[in-house]
Order: C-alpha cells, then sequence, then structure tokens
C-alpha cells in the first residue's frame, strides 16, 4: 500500500487504525496501535517512541538483568521505532486496519539499534551487496490447529486439545477440505494483505498444515514471515480456534519445521545454476552454509523446545550432510534451472527469520570469501550415517558453542553474540528451574 493510497482509505473511512510493530528476541510482533489520522500526521514522518526494555525482556515480558544494552542502572529510556513503508499494507486479516513494519534505531545516535533481529539481517544483505549478490529466499512454515481458543487451551494447561483433524493428513484432500473454515480464510486474509500465497496442505501429523508464500528477497521474505505469523493468530483469536507454532508441540508426532529456501542473484541471474549447481557459488555458499551451521544453532533452534524436533526418522535432520532433493538431509538441493536452490531442513517454525536469515547470509557469504568447500555430497538415508556429525541436541549445547565461537563473532559481532547469549542463558535457566508434567507424572507417586 502506498502512502497516498492509506490516505485515501482514511477519508473514506475505510482504514481507522494503524499497528505499528517491530519483532522482540522471539519474533514476536511488538509495538502500537493507531489512530491512522494520527498516524498520517505525526508517526508517518516521525515514526514512535517504545522502551527499550523490549530487547531484553522475557517471554512474561518481565525485564532481565545482565544486558549491556539496556537495564534498571540506565533507566530503560525509550528507541525509536521508525516505519519502513515499504511494509505499509492493509491487514486482511483486521478490518478497518492497516499494518507497517519499523525498524528499531537509537534515539541518541540515530542508528539502527545493533542488536535489534532487523537490523542484524540488514547488516548481512548489505555485506552481501557489496559482492553485487542479492537473494531470493522462501520460509515454509508448518503449524498445529486445534479446535480449542487460545484461552481455553490455556485454561485447559494446554493438554487434551481437540487436533483439527483425526488422523495424519499429508497431502490428504479430504481432510484439508475440513479446515478450510480457517486456513482458507488464512489464505485469503494473506492474500488481502499483499502476501502472495502458494498454496496450503495437510502435513505429517494430526492436525498439522502449511501454508506456503510466494519468495522474495531475504528482508521482505523475513518480514512476510513476521506478518504471516501474526495474521494467522489473530485471525485464529477471531474464529475460535488456535494454532502453534512451537517446534515440537506433541511428544509422539512429528514436529513444526520452517524449511529456508535460498539462492544467489546477481544482474538477474541465479548463480547458483550457471553450471548445473556445480558452480563456485553454489558449492562455496554451501559450504559456508554448513560449516558454521552448528556454531550458528542458536539462530536456526533458538527455544528448549527446538531440540526435541531433531528426532530419528522424523523428517527434522539430526546430522549435517546435503544431497539432492533428499528430505533426511539437513541441506538439500531442489529445483533447476532459475529455480535451483539451497534448502536447510534445519529450522523449526519458532525461529526468528531474522536471524535465521542472518545466520544463513553470513555463513554463505564467508564460504564465498573464504572458499569454503562442502563436504562430498551423501547418498542415501542420513539418518543412518553415523559417520556424520550431528546437529547439537539442546538449547545448553548449542548455546555453549555460539557463545565462544569466534566464528560468531567475525560474521554477527560481539554485541549480538553477547546480547543473545545472555537471552538464550536466561531462556535455558527458566527451563531448568521449571517443574514438569512429565516429572509430575513419573515421580510424584512412585519415586
Amino acid at each position: 500500500m502506498q502512502v497516498d493510497e492509506l490516505r485515501t482509505a482514511v477519508t473514506n473511512g475505510d482504514i481507522e487504525s494503524v499497528a505499528v510493530g517491530f519483532t522482540d528476541h522471539y519474533g514476536r510482533t511488538m509495538g502500537k496501535r493507531f489512530d491512522a489520522e494520527f498516524f498520517l500526521d505525526s508517526c508517518l514522518e516521525d515514526g514512535t517512541h517504545a522502551c527499550n526494555y523490549l530487547l531484553t525482556v522475557d517471554m512474561e515480558m518481565d525485564p532481565v538483568e545482565g544486558y549491556a544494552f539496556a537495564n534498571w542502572e540506565k533507566g530503560y529510556g525509550d528507541f525509536h521505532l521508525v516505519p519502513d513503508l515499504d511494509t505499509l499494507r492493509r491487514a486482511g486479516w483486521a478490518n478497518g486496519t492497516a499494518f507497517v513494519l519499523c525498524d528499531v534505531v537509537d534515539d541518541a545516535t540515530h542508528e539502527r539499534v545493533a542488536v535489534a533481529p532487523r537490523t542484524i539481517l540488514r547488516r548481512q544483505i548489505a555485506e552481501l551487496a557489496s559482492e553485487g549478490l542479492t537473494t531470493a529466499a522462501a520460509s515454509e512454515l508448518e503449524f498445529y490447529l486445534f479446535r480449542d481458543s487460545y484461552r481455553d487451551a490455556h485454561t485447559k494447561g494446554y493438554r487434551d486439545l481437540a487436533a483439527a483433524g483425526w488422523y495424519v493428513e499429508d497431502y490428504h484432500m479430504l481432510q484439508a477440505s475440513r479446515v478450510e473454515d480457517y486456513v482458507g480464510a488464512a489464505r485469503r486474509a494473506l492474500r488481502d494483505s499483499e502476501i502472495p500465497v502458494e498454496n496450503s496442505k495437510g502435513e505429517a501429523a494430526v492436525g498439522q498444515h502449511e501454508l506456503n508464500i510466494r519468495y522474495a528477497d531475504a528482508l521482505t521474505m523475513a518480514d512476510r514471515h513476521v506478518i504471516m505469523k501474526q495474521a494467522m493468530k489473530e485471525l485464529a483469536d477471531a474464529q475460535g480456534v488456535s494454532v502453534t507454532f512451537m517446534a515440537k508441540p506433541d511428544a509422539t508426532q512429528p514436529g513444526n519445521s520452517c524449511h529456508l529456501h535460498l539462492s544467489l542473484w546477481k544482474h538477474g541471474t541465479n548463480v547458483f545454476a550457471e553450471d548445473k549447481a556445480q558452480s563456485d557459488l553454489f558449492r562455496w555458499f554451501l559450504g559456508g552454509w554448513m560449516h558454521h551451521a552448528a556454531d550458528l544453532m542458536v539462530c536456526y533452534a533458538p527455544t528448549v523446545n527446538s531440540y526435541k524436533r531433531f528426532q530419528h526418522q522424523s523428517w527434522a535432520p539430526t546430522r549435517l550432510a546435503w544431497s539432492t532433493d533428499n528430505r533426511t538431509a539437513g541441506f538439500r538441493v531442489v529445483g533447476s534451472g532459475s529455480s535451483l536452490r539451497i534448502e536447510s531442513r534445519i529450522p523449526g517454525a519458532d525461529v526468528n527469520p531474522y536471524l535465521g536469515y542472518a545466520a544463513t547470509i553470513a555463513s554463505g557469504l564467508d564460504g564465498i570469501r573464504n572458499q569454503i568447500e562442502p563436504p562430498a555430497e551423501f547418498s542415501g538415508d542420513v539418518y543412518s550415517a553415523g559417520d556424520i556429525a550431528t546437529v547439537p541436541t539442546t538449547l545448553a549445547d548449542a548455546l555453549d558453542l555460539f557463545s565462544v565461537s569466534s566464528h560468531a563473532r567475525r560474521l554477527l559481532g560481539d554485541d549480538v553474540v553477547d546480547h543473545y547469549s545472555h537471552h538464550l542463558q536466561k531462556e535455558l535457566d527458566a527451563a531448568n528451574a521449571a517443574v514438569t508434567d512429565w516429572e509430575m507424572r513419573r515421580y510424584f507417586e512412585r519415586i
């Protein structure tokens, strides 16, 4: 939506509110809702402000001590939210509402805040542009759909929820038709929000689905990814159902993936396809992506729950191998000609897309600059290949690698590594302190 279109819609009474947002560590959309006329008169040019504690809070919105960026000693001041008008759109899921994403800017220096997720991705895109390269990227988001509302799910302690289906519905047209009340509405809401939709389908678990949106450059795709999740949650809330993008909501079923697809382009040409997938840039980008995957694992798998998805023959990868059109590999090469691309199957649906794409670009670009060769292509069942390195299997293991990694610090910067290491350690501390349902069932009576 162009600004002039917004002005006309506001004058006509079609748009009454503008939601102004950004993402925090977790990838949650934070922000404010503005009266549309006030947004045009004031926020459009001047932006708005928010408390800088939003890049230090935990999931419960409690300020966490120990960050250099913002803390009690510094008084938790404001940062500036500057709307990126390239993201301005009608919110197809909410009547009378427009939506815009912001960059987070330091009020004193007027520079983008270095530890804000969108800034981290912007920095890597700029590095790639310095080599004359751009990206084509796509996120494949999977989710579970339940017939319980979010409030009812909370009241039930997130147990015994009513899945939208009752048998595995991977590609099942009949089962998919039963959720068109929600999934069909989600496709239309995204389309009406100027997010091009490709398709939806049942997935490999009961009540699990996938909704695919059109590829774009990495920043645009990350923005679409964020808006898609926000739209789908708000739509579910309005319909009295619930969706979850947890990586592993059910221990007995496959997890929710977010496969990241990426190719590099120069002068309108996919450089991966220059020589039947054997171009130098293809090999080196893949080599760098794989070489740094373990050190940057927290950018792809950011929660304690993320690592419960990596199970043998679960459709989630367990080893760092690459292969052509092989779903057992962590890195799968798909497509041909201009559509040739690398798919990383490592991230779950809980990934913060800005961090996931930033880690991908930083790793691949380092591979190009240092001519890092990938291992030999693997043929066969990667799950059964005992001689191939595994992905980190817990957040603790991944954090140990990330926090001391010279590669992570060189690629992302000390400020980013220190900030997110602290965030992840506090998340891990909270998980370690929690008494789980599993512990109660196992120990309450029988210990």
